[in-house]
This record gives C-alpha cells, sequence and structure tokens, in this order.
C-alpha cells in the first residue's frame, strides 16, 4: 500500500529550481497583474505558517485557486495522504503546464479555468465536495461581486467541516469571509515577498444558488 512518504516523493519528482518558478511568475505578472497576486513565489515561511495548523489526515479533496508554479501545490501533496486529490484551477494555462511538467504524482489534477468554476469542475471529475480550498487569487483586485461570486461557489463545494485557506497582499477578501464562515482565524506572515495576510476560514454557510 502507497505511504504518505511514497506520495511526497512523487510529489518532488520533477521539481525544477527557484530561478525556473520565479522566471514563469514574473512573466505571469508583467502580463497579467490583475490575475497574479505576485511576482515572486509563495515563500517556505509563508506555507509553512498556512498549511501548518491544517489536519491534512483527513483531506481527501483539496482544491487550489491560483496555483503560480507550485510551492504550495508540492507542500499540499507531502501533507496529503496517498489516496487523496488535488485539483488546482488556474485562469493562466501558463501555470497549468508548469505544473503539469514539473510535478510527476497522479493526485494532481492540474486544469485551466476560473476559481468560480470550482463546482462545475468538481462535478466533471465526479469529485464531490472539497475538504480545503487553498487560495492566493487576489481578491483586491476583483470587484466585491466577483470576489463574491468566488466565495459563494467555495461555500457551496465546501464539506459542512471544510476549511478556506487564503494567503492576501492586502484584506479585501476579510468582508467577504465574514458572512460566509462560522470562524474567520487570521494571522499574518512578514517573511515572504511582499508579507501577507492568512486566513483560515472553517465551517462554511451553503450560500442559495
Amino acid at each position: 500500500m502507497a505511504t504518505n512518504y511514497d506520495a511526497a516523493r512523487l510529489a518532488g519528482a520533477r521539481s525544477t529550481g527557484w530561478r525556473s518558478a520565479l522566471s514563469v511568475s514574473t512573466r505571469e505578472f508583467l502580463n497579467r497583474p490583475d490575475l497574479v497576486g505576485s511576482a515572486f513565489p509563495a515563500s517556505r515561511y509563508l506555507v509553512d505558517a498556512l498549511l501548518d495548523p491544517v489536519d491534512w489526515s483527513t483531506a481527501r479533496v483539496v482544491v487550489e485557486f491560483g496555483p503560480g508554479t507550485g510551492p504550495l501545490t508540492r507542500a499540499m501533496l507531502r501533507r496529503m495522504p496517498a489516496d487523496s486529490r488535488l485539483v488546482t484551477l488556474d485562469v493562466s494555462p501558463h501555470f497549468t503546464r508548469h505544473l503539469r511538467r514539473t510535478i510527476d504524482d497522479p493526485r494532481l489534477l492540474a486544469i485551466t479555468t476560473s476559481a468560480a468554476s470550482v463546482r462545475a469542475t468538481l462535478a466533471k471529475h465526479e469529485l464531490g465536495s472539497a475538504d480545503l480550498i487553498v487560495t492566493g487569487i487576489p481578491f483586491s483586485t476583483m470587484s466585491p461581486d466577483e470576489g463574491a461570486k468566488v466565495l459563494d461557489a467555495s461555500a457551496q463545494v465546501l464539506h459542512p467541516n471544510g476549511e478556506l485557506l487564503a494567503y492576501q497582499m492586502r484584506t479585501a477578501i476579510a468582508p467577504l469571509l465574514a458572512p460566509r464562515f462560522d470562524e474567520v482565524e487570521r494571522s499574518y506572515v512578514w517573511r515572504n515577498i511582499p508579507p501577507c495576510h492568512l486566513y483560515w476560514a472553517r465551517r462554511p454557510f451553503k450560500p442559495a444558488l
């Protein structure tokens, strides 16, 4: 039977270096700064601060919005059970191709589409509800209606005890999380370029769609 150790080896099997990831991130940020939160991949300090509080042993279906070059993608795969699935949604085909090329792990499903389509995406692949959603897409560059649409869709697909994790340069997401989740915990990480606000939103309220 496959173990978490086996899965971790698969997740990092074809990892490229930080310079390659930075090159892809910078190019995409310059092309679409409204859709890419930062030109720099998330630091290991941000990754650990965001992911360490989560119980990954029960995470069977995880969704990531805006994976970029995949620093959190790889870290989540190292933490997730061998029989889980990680679905990444990104509007950039360049980021999607980068993940497919550099991560050799059968649990990863990298798709070029918007975060708002998460419900249709999970249904198409018969994955049911999500245990966790992780997002780095910049809510500060969206209209309030666009942000609400993404978070309504997120709350709809999350398990009743599910959780949404977010890392953001600004705090635009905060007033959108409060009415959609029973509990929202916040923190801040300085050791990242740029420093980021962190959010853990738990137990979603199901919106009427």
